[in-house]
């Protein structure tokens, strides 16, 4: 999350299919543990029937699904991830989204970011006070972040029950942005203060890795924030237990992304700073790994025991091993606006670099 913030302006329920009235399928008014999961929601027929039925457990779903009798792909379980359907949007909930954004913005610039009115540069100097070390320091506030993020974030499911959904992703993001802020801010003001210990620079070729691996590293980051909606509390916040597009390569993308993003900005900076920087954010998604399939294992019981067994924390490791199988239109899964609003901010803020550079300057933090 903390450097999805640095290039950008702004870390479930089950998907339930809505069976088709003309169904000549019958399922069991009251299912029991072994339970069928849809690919289509299109009526059968004699013609497009399946052959074969595929069983899957689950705690809390009332649908089916069937495989194709070819035997490419695997049953969903999970949800389709980057799915999004323009004809759906409403023009209500985006203004409201950006009314939402435009207030979190505002309250963010004078509570925490402008330093006659806000609290920011006060935290990072006493957090600064505590070591000279600008390594200790990252690392440190790396850590509180780590805390309040992935602590809440533990506490999701009691809270929820608690105060609602809504209010409490306006907590988490209350609490998780400022201190993402001045993590961020930080790391740029003082990324090469540190003892230098490599200069590759100047290498021919290596400017042109670390922008690819940077450029793909994004496409791992972002999954959990596709419904921006969501993100705003416009729609109600869900925990989602995603299954195809990148989940196919990795079910925790966001680890994977952030150990590129580290790796990347680490061989192009080449001193202390950067390498504690990548010790913490790698050593907090790490933890989120185990975190994250607790959690979800924890809501969804079963159903991402079976979505587990077919996917991998390794990338590519499901796929080469046969657990994971690739539907023959694969690439489809990443041709969607999702995907596409992800290269176009992630080339945009590789050439508003220098502003985001400036901005963090001129905090004095």
């Amino acid at each position: 999350m903390i450097n999805s913030l640095l290039l950008s302006a702004p870390l479930s329920s089950f998907h339930r299919p809505p069976n088709p009235k003309n169904l000549t399928l019958t399922l069991p008014a009251k299912p029991t543990s072994l339970l069928f999961f849809p690919i289509s929601t299109k009526p059968f027929s004699s013609s497009n029937f399946p052959q074969f039925l595929i069983r899957a457990s689950t705690r809390d779903t009332n649908t089916y699904a069937s495989k194709e009798e070819d035997g490419e792909g695997e049953v969903l379980v999970g949800e389709d991830s980057a799915a999004f359907d323009l004809g759906k949007q409403k023009i209500s909930s985006w203004i409201y989204f950006s009314a939402i954004l435009g207030v979190v913005l505002f309250v963010l610039q004078v509570a925490w970011i402008d330093n006659s009115t806000g609290f920011g540069k006060a935290f990072v100097d006493y957090v600064s006070t505590l070591s000279e070390s600008p390594e200790v320091v990252m690392l440190m506030l790396i850590i509180i972040f780590a805390t309040v993020h992935s602590g809440l974030a533990s506490l999701r499911d009691e809270g929820e029950k608690l105060i609602g959904e809504r209010a409490f992703r306006v907590i988490f993001a209350g609490l998780s942005l400022p201190l993402a802020v001045s993590t961020v801010v930080y790391f740029i003001n003082h990324r090469y203060d540190g003892l230098q210990l490599w200069q590759v620079q100047g290498t021919p070729g290596v400017h042109q890795l670390v922008w690819v691996s940077n450029f793909i590293s994004f496409f791992f980051l972002y999954p959990s924030t596709f419904n921006l909606l969501e993100v705003a509390s416009v729609d109600k916040p869900k925990m989602h237990l995603w299954e195809t597009g990148i989940i196919r390569i990795t079910r925790h993308p966001q680890m994977v992304g952030q150990v590129i993003w580290c790796l990347a900005h680490t061989v192009w900076i080449g001193n202390s700073v950067a390498v504690a920087t990548s010790v913490g954010l790698i050593g907090h998604h790490l933890f989120g790994v185990w975190n994250g399939d607790r959690r979800l294992a924890k809501r969804y019981g079963e159903a991402f025991e079976v979505v587990k067994s077919r996917t991998s924390v390794i990338p590519f490791a499901a796929i080469l091993t046969g657990r994971q199988l690739l539907p023959k239109d694969y690439y489809k899964e990443f041709i969607r606006l999702p995907y596409l609003t992800i290269t176009a901010l992630t080339l945009g803020a590789y050439f508003v670099h220098p502003l985001m550079q400036a901005a963090s300057f001129h905090l004095h933090w």
